[in-house]
């Protein structure tokens, strides 16, 4: 089943932050990372973000288990870019017929691989730490969000579940009237995209009568709603901001004190 209930130990230091000081501070940390196309900011940022994992009452396991998908991807894309990039450039590390490994090829494809793990880990360790109601009501009272907005997306993040559960009913009903790719992976793909057609249908049509109730319940009037819990933004919410910020702004330091700054325009 898909999981979108905070798995963090209660009582931990900084999952019980408020929700948008962690949202913030995820998007600070990560912000800067995308500036830069070396591999050590984002070694850095990683190491960081493993290290304060405690501090969030999250298991490392844990983490490795909504994250595998994240992995595979890592992985995939690595394996991409060392044997069909075209920028050649540098030493060559590895050449074994047809498959020629650069030290520049190696170095720009770790780069990619290790920033987009630096930038969606705190996004996976936020959420993983945060209950969803709390952050709908943080974002309207903190962050001002829209409450059309906030509601939305709590109800979008409560229905993801659902999804799991329609796939499996579309393949069993397939299943049953005999469609089946058997072992041929070209069926398996074309019965693949077919089924992910119709579970999009079904998540529109379904997006749809939420916002007609939505607005039928009022939420698009303009009048300001009451919220049931109260979400404070704290000095020690206000310090892990600032603290993500210089965290980030030491890794992209040592990046250029260490000569492997590359910018990611110009």
């Amino acid at each position: 089943m898909i999981g979108l209930e905070p798995v963090a130990t209660p009582g931990a230091p900084l999952a019980r932050r408020n929700p948008v000081a962690k949202l913030a501070a995820a998007m600070v940390f990560t912000i800067v990372l995308v500036a830069t196309l070396d591999p050590v900011a984002p070694a850095i940022a990683i190491a960081v973000e493993l290290a304060v994992l405690p501090l969030f009452g999250v298991r490392y396991r844990v983490l490795a288990r909504r994250a595998w998908p994240l992995l595979a991807a890592a992985v995939g894309i690595l394996v991409t870019l060392v044997l069909f990039a075209a920028d050649r450039s540098g030493p060559v590390l590895v050449e074994a017929g047809p498959v020629l490994v650069t030290q520049g090829v190696l170095v720009t494809a770790l780069g990619l691989v290790l920033r987009m793990l630096a930038v969606a880990l705190p996004g996976i360790i936020v959420f993983a730490t945060t209950d969803p109601t709390d952050l709908a009501d943080a974002l309207i009272q903190n962050a001002k969000a829209p409450a059309r907005f906030a509601i939305g997306a709590l109800a979008a993040f409560r229905l993801v579940p659902l999804l799991e559960q329609e796939w499996r009913m579309i393949s069993m009903a397939r299943r049953a009237r005999g469609v089946d790719a058997g072992r041929n992976p070209v069926a398996k793909l074309r019965l693949f995209a077919s089924t992910a057609f119709t579970l999009l249908v079904g998540a529109i049509r379904r997006g749809t009568r939420l916002a007609v109730a939505m607005d039928a319940r009022g939420f698009d009037a303009g009048t300001p709603r009451t919220v049931a819990r109260q979400q404070r933004f704290t000095r020690a919410d206000a310090l892990l901001v600032l603290a993500a910020a210089a965290l980030a702004a030491a890794a992209l330091t040592t990046s250029i004190a260490l000569g492997t700054f590359r910018p990611l325009i110009g």
